[in-house]
């Protein structure tokens, strides 16, 4: 249970002046369709880019770790570039993560793939991209072991595809984790097709990080209100929902699930939740509702502002809480100037700086 001080604390957040705001969101599913249409024949190459980044090998600092860090790579860019009208996206590279991770006390960044992710219908495309994606993450760990971790992409809603990628990312190129978006299409992670996987993931204890997305119903509601400015939050409490009612959580308790932008909508949905979880699946959940809840993680990627720090821990214990940035879309000095201006006790704000993380991913323990 959460120290009941830090229910009581009075946040007291300072603006960050450095604060780069972020940028909207683009439809997935048009992504998705030119995307796919690239093909997986395409040239990928990560060479060029690697190449021209110096090796950095130093001992790690006890500074932050970033649990919510976007690689966003050449080819990755080509793609999102080849389909019309998609939006703005920041222009990132490895040296510009570096500067930021310097410039505001972030020693390790888990890096995983930005908005759409890796999301094909099952066949070659997906599975070539989650494997580019991968092996370029992979080498950036490898180049600046203590700068990066990754979190690998699957080709979901390929599971056999996926199955193979899991092997491949973790015991090959040694990933700290896998990264998966909130729903696919219309199946959110709950969905009995993606109970292999979670079999798999729950042998082998992984961290999997929860990326919010918009499903095919609802990814353009609004006129000028792009998905990630509301949808994102609804469909990762949707995800939540969809692991608890199918008993995902229950029945995998080894997958330790981390939840971007501090679980979205659940924390103010959390107690109708329970109270409105149906009687005839408590099986499902046979510890009960919020006790699935509070043992999940979640990240400060848009959620260490007073509103939603609050209500994030009056659900879940301090301990459950990441450090997350949602670079490059936002600096790590937002999360970084709203944990240090919150008022809640420096042993707080420090574990959820690093020590949470170093707890999950053994490798960062040191």
């Amino acid at each position: 249970m959460a120290d009941p001080s830090e229910k009581r604390f009075v946040p007291h957040f300072a603006p960050d002046p450095n604060f780069a705001p972020s940028l909207s969101g683009v439809s997935r599913r048009t992504v998705l369709k030119h995307v796919a249409a690239f093909g997986a024949g395409a040239a990928f190459s990560t060479g060029s880019v690697l190449a021209a980044m110096p090796r950095v090998n130093s001992d790690p600092k006890r500074g932050r770790i970033d649990v919510h860090h976007h690689m966003l790579p050449p080819f990755y860019m080509d793609l999102r570039r080849a389909v019309p009208d998609v939006g703005a996206m920041p222009t990132w590279s490895p040296a510009k993560s570096i500067d930021d991770m310097e410039k505001n006390g972030v020693t390790t960044a888990m890096l995983s793939l930005a908005v759409s992710g890796v999301t094909f219908d099952a066949g070659e495309a997906g599975r070539a991209l989650a494997r580019k994606s991968n092996d370029f993450g992979a080498q950036l760990v490898k180049d600046h072991p203590t700068s990066f971790g990754l979190l690998a992409a699957l080709p979901l809603p390929d599971p056999k595809g996926s199955l193979v990628e899991t092997e491949y990312a973790l015991d090959t190129l040694h990933a700290d984790g896998i990264a998966l978006l909130s729903s696919y299409g219309d199946k959110w992670l709950g969905d009995a097709t993606y109970v292999p996987i979670f079999e798999e993931l729950n042998r082998r204890k992984a961290v999997v990080f929860v990326h919010p997305s918009a499903p095919n119903c609802c990814a353009n509601l609004q006129a000028h209100v792009p998905a990630s400015t509301m949808e994102f939050y609804f469909d990762t409490a949707r995800t939540i929902e969809s692991l608890l009612t199918n008993g995902t959580f229950s029945r995998f308790p080894n997958v330790q699930f981390i939840f971007s932008h501090g679980g979205g909508a659940m924390p103010v949905l959390a107690n109708r939740m329970a109270r409105t979880f149906p009687k005839d699946l408590a099986a499902q959940v046979p510890n009960g509702v919020l006790y699935e809840l509070k043992r999940q993680y979640y990240d400060t990627a848009s959620a260490s502002n007073p509103t939603s720090l609050s209500a994030l821990m009056s659900i879940v214990p301090s301990s459950q809480i990441l450090f997350g940035s949602d670079f490059p879309f936002i600096s790590a000095g937002e999360p970084a100037g709203d944990l240090m201006h919150s008022g809640l006790p420096d042993n707080t704000v420090e574990a959820i700086d690093r020590n949470n993380a170093a707890r999950l991913f053994q490798r960062l323990k040191g």
